[in-house]
């Protein structure tokens, strides 16, 4: 039976571990309450100059909803405006249309985004091109590129090296003839990127620009230029001015390509102005708000899931198992006597109503009547089960009278003695009673200090804040308990009392 036991024991350990390792580990549930997650918001404000009587078009491109974060919520807010979303050339395209409007119009695009449960690499799934023919060039032009494009060959081994060094060749502050010659002049990051292509594209590398949003709380930000090639397993991000490879985790793209951030039809002097705040949401919310999407989540399938008010229910239920672990390791370890195993932990139950200081108070005050009633009694040769019952019967008299009183005197204490703290008194009072009769008086009192204490810490437990977020968010932890009270079921050994009651007797053996 032991064998049995212990297997039993082993398997709910291992079921709960299990359990509280998947949900922290694959959905990263939060451990603690107080973590939070950083939430951006991303705004994009399009505004223009409508032309009176005439349709109005408006195409922005927007970032992919697969860029290395996860989106928890898109806006697109107009008035009287048609919103459609698409894709276009692998870049996702928003269009605001309308019949007829007038005057200074204003178009919004909010994202909100977080790098919770976001796929490491982005868009790196998505295929791309590995070759491309060479321009066609002529002239002064071919002799600097080939003149560019010879070491840089000697001095790179790949795709990714050849980039980054044709990027710091063309940035490079040297007086370099050939690079003036291409850029014709214009010195502008723009120009640069444009010249780092067409040598790629000389050297038969795909590679197109790429514009990104820093997520940062900038003002006045626009996107920023780099430059993404395929190398057959994944894109490679250069950033077009230091030659940089990786995308930073604080970038978000936007879209891809030659084509510009938007279009008009209809309207003139466009400008799109971007703006990015930082939020902070609680973990668990944000895990609450992912539920609904396609992502892996355990609120779908936990006590989250249940009404609210029938999870404030089950916070206190769902911690009676540590009370009843506590009373367990109170009585079988340090040799606490109390009145069983449960009382203890429905007077800490009751102390969520009272209160610790009033609920011991209260506790003491009228146990001590109900039993000074009971002694009373005892002289009129009552019997057993009569004694009691005029015992309970003034107990709830004596209830009523301190909720009255309370009340008068403006006391709120007094009327939090509701129907489960009444129940569990006069139950209380009843257990001593019997305990008074078959072991006296002074067993009965150390039976109650010690219910008394022991009720006290299971409370301070029970209501630890911390410790009801774990157990109620984890319930395996639940399955974790039950192991350990199916070992302890076979503890034989000695209690710390024991140790200290026959410490004499050791000393004398000596």
């Amino acid at each position: 039976m032991k064998l049995h036991a212990r297997l039993l024991a082993v398997a709910l350990l291992v079921l709960g571990i299990g359990s509280m390792a998947y949900q922290i580990l694959i959905q990263k549930v939060p451990v603690t309450e107080s973590e939070t997650d950083p939430v951006w918001v991303v705004d994009a404000q399009v505004q223009f100059q409508a032309r009176g009587n005439h349709p109005v078009k408006v195409r922005m491109f927007v970032p992919p909803l697969d860029s290395g974060f996860t989106t928890l919520n898109e806006s697109f807010i107009s008035n009287n405006y048609g919103v459609n979303v698409s894709r276009e050339g692998g870049n996702r395209l928003v269009t605001w249309s309308s019949r007829r409007v007038e005057g200074r119009q204003s178009l919004y695009y909010r994202l909100l985004i977080t790098p919770r449960f976001a796929e490491p690499g982005g868009q790196a799934k998505e295929p791309g091109p590995q070759f491309r023919p060479s321009p066609t060039l002529s002239g002064a032009e071919k002799v600097a590129a080939d003149a560019l494009l010879a070491p840089i060959r000697q001095h790179s081994a790949d795709i990714e090296t050849f980039i980054s060094e044709t990027i710091k060749r063309v940035n490079s502050r040297d007086d370099n003839d050939n690079v003036r010659l291409l850029l014709g002049g214009n010195m502008a990051p723009e120009n640069r990127a444009r010249v780092v292509d067409l040598l790629l594209a000389v050297a038969h590398i795909p590679a197109e620009p790429v514009y990104t949003l820093r997520l940062s709380e900038v003002q006045n930000q626009q996107p920023e230029l780099w430059l993404r090639s395929y190398n057959g397993d994944a894109w490679l991000y250069f950033n077009p001015n230091t030659g940089q490879q990786g995308l930073p985790e604080d970038r978000l793209v936007w879209w891809s390509g030659q084509a510009p951030l938007y279009s008009l039809d209809g309207g003139r002097n466009a400008e799109v102005k971007f703006s990015v705040h930082q939020n902070e949401m609680s973990a668990l919310q944000l895990a609450q708000t992912l539920s609904s999407q396609d992502v892996s989540s355990f609120i779908d399938f936990s006590l989250y899931d249940l009404p609210l008010p029938v999870q404030q229910l089950h916070r206190i239920l769902i911690m009676i198992p540590v009370g009843v672990l506590l009373v367990l390791l109170m009585r079988s370890l340090i040799g606490v006597e109390t009145l069983g195993t449960f009382t203890p932990v429905l007077i800490a139950l009751a102390f969520r109503e009272t209160q610790v200081v009033w609920g011991v108070l209260l506790f003491t005050f009228i146990t001590t009547i109900g039993l000074s009633l009971r002694s009373y009694l005892e002289h009129l040769k009552l019997q057993l089960m009569a004694r009691l019952s005029v015992v309970l019967t003034f107990v709830v008299i004596l209830i009523g009278l301190i909720s009255l009183f309370s009340y008068k005197l403006g006391l709120e204490v007094g009327l939090s003695v509701a129907l489960f703290p009444m129940v569990i008194l006069t139950m209380v009072i009843e257990r001593m009673s019997i305990v008074w009769e078959e072991r006296g008086g002074p067993q009965s009192m150390k039976v109650a200090i010690g219910t008394l204490v022991v009720a006290i810490l299971c409370h301070l437990l029970m209501v630890w804040r911390p410790l009801v977020y774990l157990v109620f968010t984890f319930p395996g932890i639940l399955l974790i308990l039950a192991a350990f009270m199916v070992f302890m079921g076979h503890y034989r050994g000695y209690r710390l009392s024991e140790l200290v009651r026959f410490r004499a007797m050791t000393e004398e053996g000596r």
